[in-house]
């Protein structure tokens, strides 16, 4: 007779965990006192700032770090130029700690470079969206007020009307106009900069997130909260090599300098964070893409020797429907292929593990609020739990809450609340959305989701009116306020329904003032001139009747998606 001594994942987990984050341990756990007073825990050997994580990088020398088409640049060539912008920025231009610089152009290596320079000088580097139009790239210069403004041709040429007057200088990196040439302001031949004195509760940087509200709020963090989310980062892949060994073995064996095909925006917590951040500190390599192309980015993973590709779901999609993606030629280098946890077609994910199981494909679930991962998996914990969203860090505190914000049992679905160490200190001078999301340190996610007795967690809907389309997160207000701007429109419903590609899909309902010629074709063109294209939807509906609202008048959004259920065959 045999017993079954196998033991769990979840138990192997728990083993591990307690292995990683011990007394002595890489990811040792103490108590840390935040701004506020309250004590949370957080990792004892993560950097303290910003730039202390950035200067790790100048250890790695003369290795590869960027390529962008045929340019190639070095760790060594990076942290010249890096020097070169601080020193100018700080003597010349007088850019103090705390002032605030923006950033706004598509990823490329002058992108990184003026983001480590700005933080090294203490200042607050304010990745803005470079899908934006016009409009919404104001829309985020209005709200924090930047002294500079560093960014490419292309969003200057989007803005350079409405800056005029302002007290904003400009650099651009790649054409002509500005204040000071980008060239003479990265040469060499400068005199130094002073590294000024920083905090751990000093803010460190402003990312953008759409929430569920027409404009985009600024979710402000510190240097403690960013550099644990990096060091957060490094214990779900500890965690996820130490239960995956013999995949780890597979990409030793290849002796690769680990490359990550980078196409999500430097201005996503999932690109600064889990991409650019962690390969400057470990010494990775970051190829960049003009723009996204499948087959193009088929031919830089076989042609750059890309270990790693994380993208929205739609990308990843494209990616292995290719007829020679499974070519070891191709992706043979692969260690894995990672993507979001939410709005993810079931197909996708099956079709992952079938064509590329055995690998450090994975999944995580973060937001901009918490500086990204609260909870992820890779190589043998996605396999084993392929629908969660990820194991949870040690970290975060998750709270599965019911209506009035107490805690649910295990394999109850309520509303995920986060607090801990990562945490945001709140919404760029908006004190009141602040308040409404955080209460008693506990930030209000606005997703659905369940926690199992194995510790991962499941993310099934949201709240909140916000659509993820391939990874962007949208707000059905902004859309419906964007489409209620036609003399044409009486009424706007905008919400999310499914989509194999791209996991959800942008639908609009609308009603139309009496005698008014509309057509799908007509508002379609109407919203793309007026927001950036991933919010144009892919489906609007145009009806006479006026659409359902309860006696309060509030607009019933559940039983027009249903209405519209039998409308929405494959794209």
């Amino acid at each position: 007779m045999t017993t079954n001594t196998e033991i769990s994942i979840g138990e192997k987990l728990r083993g591990i965990r307690a292995q990683l984050t011990g007394p002595g341990a890489p990811f040792e756990l103490e108590q840390v006192g935040l701004g506020d007073g309250r004590m949370v825990a957080a990792y004892r050997h993560a950097f303290q700032t910003l730039p202390q994580l950035i200067n790790a990088g100048r250890s790695h020398g003369a290795a590869e770090f960027m390529v962008y088409g045929e340019d190639r640049w070095t760790f060594d060539r990076f942290f010249a130029a890096v020097d070169a912008l601080a020193s100018r920025l700080q003597k010349q231009q007088g850019l103090k700690p705390g002032q605030r610089v923006a950033i706004a152009m598509r990823n490329r290596p002058e992108w990184v470079v003026a983001f480590a320079a700005v933080a090294l000088l203490g200042a607050v580097p304010v990745p803005i969206n470079s899908f934006g139009l016009s409009s919404e790239l104001m829309s985020n210069l209005d709200d924090t007020t930047p002294v500079w403004l560093i960014c490419d041709a292309d969003r200057h040429e989007r803005v350079k009307q409405a800056i005029q007057g302002r007290a904003l200088k400009v650099a651009v990196v790649d054409g002509e106009g500005g204040d000071v040439p980008w060239a003479q302001l990265i040469a060499g031949g400068h005199d130094g900069w002073l590294a000024p004195v920083l905090q751990p509760d000093d803010t460190a940087l402003i990312l953008f997130t759409s929430g569920a509200t027409s404009r985009a709020k600024g979710v402000e963090s510190t240097h403690r909260a960013v550099c644990q989310a990096v060091f957060n980062i490094d214990f779900i892949g500890a965690l996820a090599a130490m239960s995956s060994p013999e995949a780890v073995a597979a990409i030793m064996a290849r002796r690769l300098q680990p490359t990550t095909l980078s196409i999500v925006p430097l201005f996503h917590v999932s690109g600064l964070h889990a991409q650019l951040l962690a390969s400057l500190r470990h010494g990775r390599r970051l190829v960049f893409m003009y723009r996204w192309d499948a087959q193009q980015a088929l031919e830089l993973i076989r042609k750059e020797q890309v270990t790693q590709f994380n993208g929205a779901p739609s990308m990843v999609q494209q990616l292995i429907g290719l007829p020679n993606f499974m070519d070891p030629e191709y992706s043979g280098n692969l260690s894995g292929l990672g993507f979001g946890g939410g709005g993810l077609h079931p197909r996708l994910i099956d079709e992952v593990l079938g064509k590329f199981g055995g690998r450090m494909s994975g999944i995580g679930f973060g937001l901009t609020e918490s500086n990204g991962v609260c909870a992820g998996s890779s190589g043998k914990m996605f396999e084993a739990y392929p629908r969660a969203s990820g194991t949870l860090s040690p970290v975060i505190e998750v709270r599965i809450a019911d209506l009035d914000g107490a805690a649910l049992p295990h394999g109850e679905a309520g509303e995920v609340w986060l607090r801990g160490v990562t945490l945001m200190r709140g919404y760029w001078g908006d004190a009141a959305s602040t308040a409404k999301a955080v209460q008693d340190g506990w930030f209000r996610s606005g997703d659905i989701g369940v926690v199992d007795d194995e510790g991962f967690i499941t993310i099934v809907d949201r709240i909140k009116d916000v659509i993820n389309r391939s990874g962007e997160k949208i707000a059905a207000a902004e859309v419906e306020a964007c489409l209620l701007q036609h003399e044409g429109l009486e009424e706007a419903a905008v919400f999310s329904m499914p989509h194999e590609v791209t996991g959800e899909q942008v639908v609009a309902v609308v009603v139309g003032k009496p005698q008014a010629r509309l057509s799908e074709a007509l508002l379609r063109d109407f919203v793309s001139q007026r927001l950036a294209g991933y919010k144009v939807p892919s489906r609007i509906v145009v009806r006479v009747q006026p659409l359902p609202r309860n006696p309060a008048g509030k607009m019933l959004k559940a039983s027009i998606r249903k209405e519209c259920e039998p409308l929405m065959g494959p794209l």
